[in-house]
């Protein structure tokens, strides 16, 4: 077996236990606040599958749900098919974590459903925003002592984080107070895979730091990515930029939605993304 090199293929590296069971390891290049980057934890969940011998298909939709937070060390991740019909393919996964007492805690819950992808008729409804290319954006990239932020090279079109942090509500439209677009791709950069782009459809801020400007805890507490890249898109993506834009629609006894759609530099859509997030006043 080949070591992984890039620190995202080491960070949702997973050996088989047996069965259903994966091991994996949390990644401090990949850390957050108080735990690992969510879309890195969604990501492995998704690679659980992927290596899972009883494997139909590609991804088609993955939804992961944030039980609580997962700490520095170990974890288990149990992907189990619950129903395989003749092109499609139902999971349920789960991931386990140790508590202070070496109990088994439930980390994240989530599905992940594969399918046999054919040739068939199709459109894009969604084109991609006219907006500058990753060549002539002008934005510097994202820099951060949050590391899990250094692991991705973005530049910054529309919706960036406020300049002054005074708890003011935007002033903008509806339309455009809560959007975001920016380009973005794995720093170093890598071929992209349905891994790498679940982590991406988590990149963007909480929704909320853009609406009203004050700095409060937040977090994801349920997403699902939905794949309309299958391979050969994904092969033409290469370690190319992908456009990523998201907003949200309300916001309410502290929770959020944000809805995101990822393209790459071709205006192919790629997944679709939504999510709700809680927030404290």
């Amino acid at each position: 077996m080949t070591t992984p090199t890039h620190s995202f293929d080491q960070a949702i590296t997973l050996k088989a236990l047996g069965g259903d069971r994966f091991e994996g390891h949390t990644s401090a290049p990949y850390w957050n606040m108080i735990g690992p980057f969510g879309g890195i934890t969604a990501a492995t969940a998704l690679h659980a599958v992927l290596q899972h011998p009883a494997l139909l298909g590609q991804p088609v939709a993955l939804t992961v749900n944030y039980a609580a937070a997962l700490g520095q060390g170990p974890f288990v991740v149990t992907a189990r098919a619950a129903r395989t019909n003749r092109s499609t393919q139902h999971w349920s996964v789960e991931l386990t974590q140790d508590d202070s007492h070496g109990v088994p805690a439930v980390v994240l819950t989530g599905s992940v459903v594969t399918a046999l992808r054919r040739d068939t008729w199709g459109i894009n409804d969604t084109p991609m925003p006219d907006v500058a290319t990753p060549d002539a954006a002008l934005p510097a990239p994202w820099h951060s002592p949050i590391e899990w932020i250094n692991r991705y090279d973005v530049l910054q079109l529309d919706g960036p984080l406020p300049k002054q942090w005074d708890g003011a509500a935007s002033t903008a439209g509806a339309a455009t107070a809560s959007l975001s677009r920016l380009w973005m791709r794995d720093n170093p950069p890598r071929p992209l895979d349905h891994c790498s782009l679940a982590a991406l459809a988590d990149v963007f801020f909480p929704r909320i730091y853009l609406r009203r400007a004050l700095r409060v805890p937040a977090g994801t507490v349920s997403m699902t990515v939905y794949f309309h890249a299958d391979a050969a898109a994904m092969h033409a993506t290469g370690d190319g930029f992908v456009l990523g834009q998201a907003r949200a629609h309300g916001f309410s006894a502290g929770f959020h939605d944000q809805s995101a759609q990822l393209w790459n530099t071709e205006g192919s859509l790629l997944a679709t993304s939504v999510q709700v997030v809680y927030y404290k006043e």
